[in-house]
């Protein structure tokens, strides 16, 4: 992927979710809610503070995390679905 976000900003790569519920019935793509949990796959340089230094994010490039529902900005690049986002709008990191 040749894109880099800037300052605060993140790329996100959505994270599928299950094709079943835990009681074994099968989940329709139409019934589907899109997933609020992603993969880092590009994070910019940070943000500046007051006083013009850098302040650099709290996530990296691959980091699983998960965000709000409407979170976010859906983009295509080289033909996969990405969401960008602030850094603001992740609720946590997942596994860490």
């Amino acid at each position: 992927m040749k894109f880099r976000p800037l300052h605060d900003r993140v790329v996100v790569r959505r994270l599928e979710s299950d094709e079943k519920t835990k009681g074994g019935i099968i989940i329709p793509d139409s019934a589907k809610e899109k997933p609020q949990e992603g993969e880092i796959a590009a994070v910019g340089s940070g943000s500046r503070d007051e006083h013009g230094n850098l302040v650099p994010l709290d996530v990296k490039k691959g980091d699983k995390i998960l965000f709000g529902k409407w979170s976010g900005t859906e983009v295509k690049i080289d033909g996969v679905d990405l969401l960008i986002m602030k850094e603001s709008d992740i609720m946590g990191v997942i596994g860490k």
